[in-house]
């Protein structure tokens, strides 16, 4: 292995304050005892700081509408040929429910941006489902401050926003008619409000870098993010980056991996990205500091249509039927299915001292 890579692992395991170059030359990591030193650092502080426990996030897709012209998501406003859906609330619920019967903490609520659903209606759904006891996150993008607040009175618990890069400029290249600067104005107004707060960056953006990538880790340390998602680019035929080639599963690995050295205590999913990519893909990032997963609760009418990118697994499986699998997958890590929701470990002490690095 390289001195550089050595000394680099070394500094970021032992002080949790990697700088910026530290973060590149990790991210750098060759094919075989590097990659290997650094997945399994990565997975010694995930046992450290999390556990063997993996948490089951079931998702709702309620609504594939969107106002947006993000350039690498099929969901797009430019996309005139996906075919568009919306779920009414009783619908929602309905989903929730099934979710909770099967015993998921979190019910996480995801959409376009879609102002169909007004602060109101969400907040109602909300409320509903936490009074089946388990965390609520919603996912529906950039809206108002006072929105924001009043889902949090009705008891929303975290708050899943991507920054999807740290560099200003490919951000505007990349979403046209929005703002870094209102992007970063929102997860500040959440943090201020009391969500646990999620964001996450795409690998393999056209034009990133690998200096991009460790300004996405420092951005979400510098957040104190709950949960960070780390996924692959999929091009979307019916996107302006449909020609763009895919990013690369192996640095989405490596990103993963130094994320999970930088900021130990976040939940990190095994994104369905991921799993699209590779059929062991979800397994992989589990045992390279992931410890979510976030099964499906859409209900199959509607699952083909939310489109951010081609191929998407699991579009056919009734939701009994991914609890089992998911559990089966698990337990073939050697790992267990958490059955608390895992609120907030920022600051939580280490259960045990990692591994030293490997030299």
């Amino acid at each position: 292995m390289r001195r550089e890579f050595i000394a680099a692992l070394e500094r970021v395991t032992a002080d949790r304050g990697a700088d910026k170059e530290d973060i590149v030359v990790l991210l750098t990591a060759q094919p075989g005892g590097e990659e290997e030193a650094l997945y399994r650092q990565a997975d010694a502080l995930r046992v450290r700081y999390v556990g063997d426990e993996v948490h089951l996030r079931g998702v709702i897709e309620f609504s594939n509408y969107c106002r947006r012209r993000c350039r690498y998501c099929g969901l797009t406003a430019d996309n005139h040929a996906l075919p568009r859906y919306r779920m009414d609330p009783e619908e929602i619920l309905a989903a929730a429910r099934r979710g909770v019967d099967l015993g998921y903490k979190t019910i996480v609520l995801q959409s376009g941006e879609d102002p169909w659903y007004t602060g109101e209606v969400l907040a109602e759904i909300v409320a509903c489902i936490k009074e089946w006891g388990v965390a609520v996150t919603l996912c529906v993008g950039e809206r108002t401050r006072e929105e924001y607040e009043l889902w949090r009175r009705a008891g929303a618990d975290r708050y899943l926003l991507k920054h999807e890069t740290a560099n200003p400029e490919l951000y505007s290249r990349l979403h046209p008619g929005m703002s870094w600067d209102k992007r970063m104005a929102c997860l500040r107004w959440l943090k201020e409000l009391g969500y646990q707060v999620g964001s996450g960056n795409i690998v393999g953006l056209p034009g990133q870098t690998l200096e991009d990538l460790a300004d996405d880790i420092l951005l979400m340390r510098e957040l104190e993010v709950e949960m960070a998602g780390i996924g692959p680019f999929i091009p979307h035929p019916h996107t302006t980056l449909r020609t763009h080639p895919a990013g690369s599963l192996d640095l989405t690995y490596r990103v993963l991996a130094v994320t999970r050295l930088v900021i130990p205590w976040a939940h990190l999913p095994a994104t369905t990205a991921v799993g699209t990519l590779s059929p062991n893909g979800r397994q992989m990032a589990l045992q390279r500091g992931a410890n979510v997963v976030m099964p499906n609760l859409t209900p199959k009418k509607y699952r083909a249509a939310y489109q951010i990118y081609p191929g998407k697994i699991c579009l056919e499986e009734a939701p009994e039927d991914c609890r089992r699998c998911l559990e089966g997958m698990i337990r073939g890590l050697g790992r267990i299915v958490a059955t608390h929701p895992g609120h907030g470990l920022k600051g939580r002490r280490p259960c045990r001292r990692a591994a030293p690095a490997e030299g």
